[in-house]
């Protein structure tokens, strides 16, 4: 069926499901560590909006944590089921960085989680502020070890072939791979950028509403201070990142820049758009810059960039999507960057909060993070194609065998459950976000450690009030 084989049911499969659980890491890693701020910046200066901007975000950090560990529990079961020769050959260094993400980063998180969310009031505030932060350092240890084992598979080092398995033999080495630095920063900043947008989006729904009070005004504030600060240096993180691929995986970055050949000695161009047509092995209708591509990939106007020509067509990746998620990562980055600077002009004249057009920017660039991340994901795990192990592995090797009607089947299912239950979680924290914070809304007035009150419960949070906001913004 539209010539697809079991082999690419499995790949779509495996795509789908890490597309949707990807989405809850990054917002549950910014979340994180924006609580730790607010709390922080609460015990510091007694400001109440900054604690009742923690009891409002803490409650959509709850229900998207709650949805991130039940999608990541099916990516652990696909190693097994779908993709049992990689596991076999690979699970001796795979399997132990896994268990180590378990050991460190999501005990920490469930040993505090239940003091984070339940805990204020309950405890001392200084217990309350390390849960919190002890939460959030949790969801960056375990980015450091996801990425760590996903880069060992971009770049892998550290290991012996021993009777057709890889064994490990030089552990700093298989953790520490050439490409983890840049993709653990990537990674990290892409997380904290979505989350500053889609905190950012959000305070502009409520002000586009009406809604102008300290809390709101407040989360806008502070996304966009994010934006302007953190996107910019995620681009020139992005930067190192190619240089480290293009050493590493030039393959990839031929791919990605659509660059079929070089020309005698002439500076690579730079292909703005095009179509790279993998049967043809030319890029339609290419509208390109001269010297560019040298520039921005080898930082000199004399090198030449590595053309995919050059590699076997088997060892080719699929440079038709490379080529255009890549563009669309980098062109909402430059859209974020653009917001940012937008919000500093605004800001300077005090407009910020008034400016309907820039509201309505910054609303519909709160998915942006999100797609960029996924877009970026595309782009790393399709250029590492054929490989699964680059340079070890092939794809077509690693999966399970299992046939075509199998595939389908599990695909169908994984999809259907998949749109019913995270779409009912997605549209349920969309519910928390447009009741908004409330103001002293779970402080008790004689409040302190020890006082015995109902727990913020994340469940029971978006009730009634939230049809009777809608209902008053559009009587308004």
């Amino acid at each position: 069926m539209f010539g697809l084989e079991a082999l690419d049911l499995a790949r779509i499969q495996f795509a789908f499901t890490i597309s949707f659980h990807i989405l809850f890491p990054a917002i549950t890693i910014g979340l994180a560590s924006y609580l730790a701020v607010l709390e922080g910046l609460w015990l510091k200066t007694r400001d109440d909006t900054y604690r009742d901007l923690y009891h409002f975000w803490s409650k959509i950090f709850a229900v998207n944590f709650g949805m991130g560990v039940v999608s990541g529990l099916v990516m652990a079961y696909q190693f097994g089921t779908n993709w049992s020769r990689f596991s076999d050959f690979a699970g001796a260094v795979t399997g132990p960085l896994l268990t180590y993400e378990v050991l460190t980063a999501f005990f920490l998180e469930a040993g505090f989680l239940g003091v984070m969310l339940f805990g204020w009031n309950r405890v001392g505030r200084g217990l309350h502020f390390f849960s919190t932060v002890m939460v959030a350092i949790g969801t960056l240890i375990s980015t450091f070890w996801i990425l760590s084992s996903n880069s060992w598979m971009q770049t892998p080092q550290g290991y012996e072939i021993v009777d057709g398995r890889v064994i490990p033999v030089d552990w700093l080495a298989v953790v520490f791979n050439p490409s983890f630095p840049y993709r653990l920063l990537h990674m990290s900043t892409a997380a904290f950028v979505a989350t500053a947008f889609f905190v950012g989006s959000s305070a502009a729904w409520h002000l586009l509403r009406g809604r102008d009070t300290p809390a709101i005004r407040r989360m806008l504030s502070m996304a966009m201070w994010m934006a302007l600060l953190v996107a910019p240096i995620q681009a020139v993180i992005g930067d190192f990142h190619g240089l480290n691929t293009l050493k590493h995986q030039p393959a990839k970055i031929a791919a990605i820049e659509g660059h079929w050949e070089n020309v005698g000695n002439e500076p690579t161009p730079l292909i703005l758009f095009g179509w790279p047509d993998m049967q043809a092995e030319k890029t339609r209708f290419a509208v390109e810059i001269p010297y560019l591509g040298s520039l921005i990939l080898t930082h000199s106007l004399d090198k030449q960039v590595p053309a995919l020509k050059e590699f076997p067509p088997e060892d080719r990746p699929n440079s038709t999507i490379v080529f255009w998620s890549f563009r669309v990562m980098v062109g909402l980055g430059l859209l974020m960057i653009f917001t940012g600077l937008c919000s500093l002009w605004l800001r300077r004249n005090d407009r910020i909060y008034q400016s309907r057009p820039f509201l309505h920017m910054v609303l519909w660039m709160g998915p942006s993070g999100l797609v960029a991340i996924l877009a970026g994901w595309f782009t790393t795990e399709i250029g590492r194609q054929p490989w699964v192990v680059y340079g070890l592995m092939r794809t077509a090797d690693a999966s399970s065998g299992h046939s075509f009607a199998q595939m389908s089947i599990t695909l169908v299912l994984f999809v259907v459950v998949y749109f019913a239950l995270f779409g009912a979680g997605l549209s349920y924290m969309m519910r928390l976000v447009r009741k908004g914070p409330q103001v002293h809304e779970t402080e008790p007035s004689d409040g302190g450690p020890g006082q015995k009150r109902t727990p913020a419960r994340p469940l029971s949070a978006a009730d009634d009030h939230v049809d009777q906001n809608d209902r008053s913004n559009k009587g308004n």
